[in-house]
């Protein structure tokens, strides 16, 4: 299968590279200094200061690469837009688009078995139904990623060992033919690949933690580690998590974990800069529509209050916009 990329960042370079080393037909749309890099010298992948270098065809135009049998999305939720005005050029009749970008994707309603009435466009992540009309749900595959990345530099990917990535398909589990055959190049390239029985339950759970300390360390300034040990601050994001606890469970999905647990997890991974704390530093549009405002979105939709999210969202978005970081409007 031909593979894209949509967006080498280091979740992208980390897939890009992997599979380009493992012998696959992978390319990369990309634009600016990192493409001048790895046109130039290769995708520099570095894990536990061990080098590799892997050579793949980029551009900054899908019409130069053509149709793709799959497309990883892996650009921040902030250029979505600009993904579904473009994407088409990358398209056939049989392409399939793996949806691994943070936060709460356009197609998270689709599958779910709930009440027609909450099945409503996610307009925060998909305005105008822009995105669902250029890649629809049919078309996806869903990915979450667990791992600890950087790109240092244009066309470098720093991770940490044992980079985790979950496969399923929308409507539920990953036994789809098209699951097992990406998930199968995934396992070639030496990737940790674990299939879900629910998509939505995983990236609700990944964003669980997320929401929180995200946009924290955008506004603070502080690292992960900082952030949980601060009883005020995890009070306050315990607070926020119970309230999306709630928002999921209207929609079927339940999480057989406590706020502390995902605290104590964080803490772990020690003195950790997130990736909107990253933005912040590279002066990047900030993902808060897709890690905190759709979480207040889905809740109108079902009827949920979230005083709580609402005050954080308000903050983090007051803090991007004094910045730059976010849209005035």
């Amino acid at each position: 299968m031909k593979y894209c990329i949509y967006g080498l960042g280091a979740v992208g370079g980390l897939i890009g590279g992997r599979l380009a080393r493992a012998g696959l037909p992978v390319s990369g749309l990309v634009r600016g200094d990192t493409l001048s890099a790895v046109r130039k010298r290769g995708l520099k992948l570095i894990c536990d200061g061990h080098e590799e270098v892997a050579r793949l065809e980029v551009a900054d135009q899908p019409e130069a690469l053509g149709p793709q049998d799959v497309i990883f999305l892996t650009v921040k939720n902030t250029a979505i837009a600009s993904v579904a005005e473009n994407i088409a050029a990358l398209m056939h009749e049989r392409t399939v688009v793996v949806s691994a970008m943070n936060g709460v994707p356009w197609w998270f309603y689709h599958g779910l078995d709930v009440s027609p009435a909450y099945l409503q466009r996610i307009e925060s992540i998909d305005p105008g139904g822009l995105v669902s009309q250029a890649i629809p749900a049919g078309r996806v595959v869903g990915c979450v990623s667990n791992l600890s990345a950087s790109t240092p530099q244009p066309g470098t990917v720093v991770y940490a060992p044992n980079p985790k990535f979950t496969f399923g398909e929308p409507t539920g589990g990953a036994h789809s033919d098209r699951c097992a055959a990406i998930m199968a190049d995934m396992k070639a390239a030496g990737l940790d690949v674990h299939a879900a029985p629910s998509i939505q339950q995983t990236i609700w759970f990944k964003l669980w933690g997320n929401m929180t300390v995200n946009p924290i360390s955008a506004i603070t300034g502080a690292t992960g580690d900082r952030i949980v040990d601060d009883p005020l601050v995890r009070d306050f994001m315990a607070r926020c998590m119970n309230e999306a606890r709630e928002v999921g469970e209207r929609l079927g999905i339940s999480l057989n974990a406590q706020p502390e647990e995902r605290f104590e997890a964080t803490r772990r991974l020690g003195a950790f800069r997130t990736s909107m704390l990253q933005d912040v530093g590279a002066n990047k549009p900030l993902e808060l529509d897709a890690l905190v405002g759709t979480v207040r979105e889905i809740a109108s939709h079902v009827g949920v209050a979230t005083p709580n999210i609402d005050a954080l969202f308000g903050l983090a978005r007051l803090f991007a916009r004094t910045h730059g970081l976010y849209p005035q409007s």
